[in-house]
Parts: C-alpha cells; sequence; structure tokens
C-alpha cells in the first residue's frame, strides 16, 4: 500500500511540474495546425491518382461541418497545384515545433542536458509525421469511420457490398487499440534523447490508448447522433467540440509522458538496489 501512496505522489509530483502544465495547450495547438500539411498531403495524393478537387471537398464535406469544409477547402485546392509540395515542407516545419518542445519536455523529465539541436530538430520531424498518421487515422476510423463508410456505401459502385459496414462496425475498435497502442509506444520510446526501454513506456502507453478510445468513442457518438449543425452557434459548436477533443486525448498523451517517466524512475531505482545488493553478496562471500 506504501508502494502505491509513493508511486501516486511522484505522479502527481511530476504532472505538476511547469512543462507538463503548458505541454498540453502547445501539443494541441500544433494538433490543430497538422491538419493542414495533413489535408494538403491527401490532396496531392488524391490529385496523383486522378481524383478531382471537387471529388475531395465533397468527401469533407460528407464528414465534417460545413465550416470546417469552408475552412480546409483552399489547401484542397493549392495540393493540385505545383507548389504544394513548397506549401508541404514549410507547414511540415512549423507543425515539427510541437514536436520538439515534446522532445524538450521529455528530456527535462527525464533530467537530460546535453542534447543535439540538429539530432532533435530531425527527431521533430519524424515525431511530427508519426503525430499526424495517428491523428488523420483516428479522425478517419474511429471518430468519421462510421459516416465515411455509409458514404462509400452509398456509391453506386459499392452498392452490392453492405455487409461491409458492419465488418467495419465490429473491426475498427480492436485494430485501432492495437495501431495506436503501438505508435504511441514507439513516440513515447524515441521523443527522449536518451535510450529508453520499450517496457518503461508500456504503462503509458496502455493508459493513453484506452482513455484515447474512451473519449474518442464519446466524440464519435456526438458526431454519430447528437451534433446538430442548425443548433447553439451552429457550425461554429462543432468545431469548438473538435478542438475540446483534441485538447483532452493531448492532456492524457501527456499523463502518459508523466506515468513513463514515473516508472522508468522507479525502475532504474530498483535495477540500482538490486545491483548494489549483488555487489554486497559477493563481497560478503570472498
Amino acid at each position: 500500500m506504501d508502494v502505491i501512496k509513493r508511486y501516486m505522489s511522484k505522479l502527481i509530483k511530476i504532472i505538476n511540474k511547469d512543462e507538463m502544465k503548458i505541454l498540453p495547450g502547445h501539443l494541441s495547438f500544433y494538433f490543430i495546425l497538422s491538419l493542414i500539411p495533413a489535408i494538403t498531403l491527401l490532396g496531392i495524393i488524391c490529385h496523383m491518382l486522378g481524383l478531382s478537387n471537387d471529388d475531395v471537398t465533397s468527401f469533407f464535406w460528407n464528414i465534417m461541418p460545413n465550416a470546417a469544409t469552408e475552412i480546409i477547402k483552399p489547401f484542397v485546392k493549392t495540393s493540385g497545384s505545383s507548389l504544394a509540395l513548397v506549401y508541404l515542407i514549410i507547414s511540415l516545419i512549423i507543425v515539427s515545433n510541437g514536436a520538439y518542445a515534446l522532445i524538450l519536455t521529455c528530456n527535462t523529465l527525464y533530467q537530460l542536458n546535453d542534447i543535439s539541436q540538429l539530432k532533435a530538430r530531425i527527431k521533430s520531424v519524424i515525431l511530427t509525421f508519426l503525430f499526424m498518421f495517428i491523428f488523420v487515422f483516428i479522425l478517419i476510423v474511429l471518430a468519421f469511420g462510421n459516416m465515411i463508410v455509409k458514404w462509400v456505401l452509398s456509391l453506386e459502385v459499392f452498392s452490392n457490398i453492405t455487409w461491409l459496414y458492419k465488418v467495419f462496425i465490429y473491426s475498427k475498435w480492436p485494430v485501432a487499440f492495437v495501431i495506436i497502442y503501438i505508435v504511441l509506444k514507439l513516440i513515447y520510446t524515441i521523443a527522449p534523447d536518451k535510450t529508453i526501454k520499450s517496457r518503461s513506456v508500456t504503462k503509458g502507453a496502455i493508459f493513453t490508448t484506452v482513455l484515447w478510445l474512451i473519449i474518442t468513442a464519446i466524440y464519435s457518438y456526438y458526431c454519430n447522433n447528437i451534433a446538430r449543425y442548425d443548433m447553439f452557434y451552429g457550425n461554429l459548436s462543432n468545431i469548438i467540440i473538435l478542438m475540446m477533443w483534441i485538447y483532452l486525448i493531448t492532456y492524457i498523451f501527456v499523463i502518459g509522458i508523466a506515468i513513463n517517466v514515473n516508472n522508468y524512475s522507479y525502475m532504474a531505482k530498483n535495477t540500482i538496489i538490486k545491483e548494489e545488493d549483488s555487489t554486497y553478496n559477493k563481497n560478503e562471500h570472498v
């Protein structure tokens, strides 16, 4: 019981650090910004596949609030131009500042001082791609997945495979759990500029994955059953809900970091105690 109290006391102390208080808002801001390069990249891929801007815009129109679609429309149109790649690179550099802040925070929590700026910047770009993947995956598969599949099956080409909707409903959560857990564990492991054993971030990855799925299930239910674009503040209310959801999953992610740091220090302390006991027993035996 005392061990649990000490563990929880140290965990709360880590969460209450200034860096941990600032990081959720900082990361959620860059999460929202990451939508721009993600949509631009999606537009580039669709353009390469021969799909028109109207097709892509129509797709977003069916799954997102009208106001949000109007905001992203210029980026969809830009993705078909020759400057799309330039815009994408600039966007990624800007968005990578969020991942860079994550690296610096992790280094502070893991008590690392000497870091390579170049290495941290390169790593921040890699982490940005991982964040973009997991963020877009959650949005497309979990949050808006039901509406997307219904929209696809409404097309005449896929009218004969309506059973696919049930398969998607039953399989999306377990598949999502595995994918999100693996990506989160990878992010938690490579974020600090220190060799972190994979098993030391397992608790944080499981905690974040489970709560992300719960929060996203609530948000998905809202999108599919409750969202009314003609009430309250119209489309603006849905954008606010989206931003609140992003902040919540970011805050949960940061708590996952605290759990990992606490678990790492706990495991390191036990390792030192075991090594000292082993050395003492050897000396005593001699």
